[in-house]
């Protein structure tokens, strides 16, 4: 096997024992990069991290600890990311405490799509369940990319719904992703690796470790733009999600349920602490505004909205013909003219026509 040079060092770095996030991102900053680390000498190294730590970067990292991460490698679908590669997902840079690298299986294009975390209560009700496929749903056909955790009850749903949509769905999981967890969920997993992704910081042969799990909500709210809490208890995980949420400064959104449900009692919470109420996803739509521009659609375009506007006209069109003229798929468009309609610049006319407003 050929060895990638430059990945295998940051995968060494990853998997360094007794290194941190905190203290790898501090050896990037004094070094550049991981190779460089690796080159330092054990004195260097002992002025950014402790000495036993700084020993065991000193000794290396076999080729056997990486070659399963490699070897993985080899089938197209699968993925490895790191902080240096363009794919990296641009709003976990705006956390505190992002991923060195990240493992992904399924499409890298969703990794900088604009996104929205649906999450909740692994013992939902059927009510829960319905909500959060269509909610999921709506949200995906109008450009956004679902993300959630693919436990049982609501997150499955919101990833079901999703996958229906036009935007699909990422799963950040808790564990290795040659592993399915729970196993319940393999023919989803496969669904998402197909049409959508599955994405995990933790090395291959990880396994589902409740310590993991909290550690994977910060990536679940941190590549999103807001957090929808369908259905939780008081004692919730999703409200760990939401709490984050709020702390990387994200929407955080509840759907209000019977006042005698304990599955509504952590989003009664929420709501009396400041969270949005969310009736319908339009609701979220409107709260996310001009938001629903991808961060890759901005990068490429100096003005996406006047690009736009030129190729819609003056006359009414219909999305079809407007996706021909400008070359962006249904999904991207439908994000797009809805800021635009929410900023006045549009009005949506009988029969699905959008026309440019004078």
């Amino acid at each position: 096997m050929t060895f990638d040079v430059s990945l295998k060092a940051w995968l060494a770095l990853s998997l360094t024992r007794g290194l941190g996030g905190e203290s790898a991102r501090r050896l990037l900053k004094e070094f550049g990069s991981p190779d460089a680390v690796f080159a330092a000498s054990t004195s260097s190294l002992k002025s950014v991290v402790k000495p036993d730590v700084a020993a065991e970067i000193s000794k290396g990292i076999a080729d056997d600890a990486v070659a399963p991460a490699l070897v993985w490698l080899e089938d197209s679908n699968n993925h490895i990311v790191t902080l240096a590669d363009s794919d990296y997902p641009q709003a976990l840079l705006n956390i505190p405490d992002p991923p060195l690298l990240l493992y992904v299986k399924g499409r890298l294009d969703l990794l900088n799509r604009s996104a929205l975390a649906i999450v909740g209560s692994r013992s939902a009700t059927p009510q829960g369940i319905n909500n959060a496929e269509a909610f999921a749903k709506s949200l995906s056909d109008a450009g956004l990319c679902i993300i959630s955790g693919m436990a049982h009850g609501i997150d499955a749903a919101a990833h079901r719904g999703a996958l229906r949509g036009q935007g699909s769905s990422i799963a950040v999981v808790g564990t290795g992703l040659d592993k399915v967890y729970p196993a319940a969920n393999r023919d989803l997993a496969h669904a998402l690796a197909q049409h959508g992704a599955l994405i995990s910081e933790f090395p291959l042969g990880t396994p589902p470790l409740a310590a993991n799990f909290p550690r994977r909500n910060r990536l679940i709210s941190g590549m999103s733009l807001g957090c929808l809490v369908v259905e939780a208890s008081l004692q919730s995980g999703s409200l760990i999600t939401a709490r984050l949420a709020l702390e990387q400064g994200r929407d955080v959104f509840a759907i209000p349920g019977s006042i005698h449900a304990p599955q509504s009692k952590g989003c009664h919470a929420l709501l009396k602490q400041g969270a949005k109420l969310a009736e319908a996803a339009q609701d979220i739509l409107e709260e996310l505004g001009g938001l629903l521009v991808s961060p890759a659609q901005v990068a490429n375009s100096e003005g996406p909205d006047s690009a736009l506007l030129d190729h819609l006209g003056f006359d009414p069109v219909d999305v079809d013909t407007l996706s021909v003229r400008c070359g962006l798929t249904i999904a991207e468009l439908s994000a797009m003219l809805l800021t635009l309609e929410l900023n006045g610049r549009i009005c949506v006319l009988p029969g699905g026509l959008y026309q440019r407003i004078h």
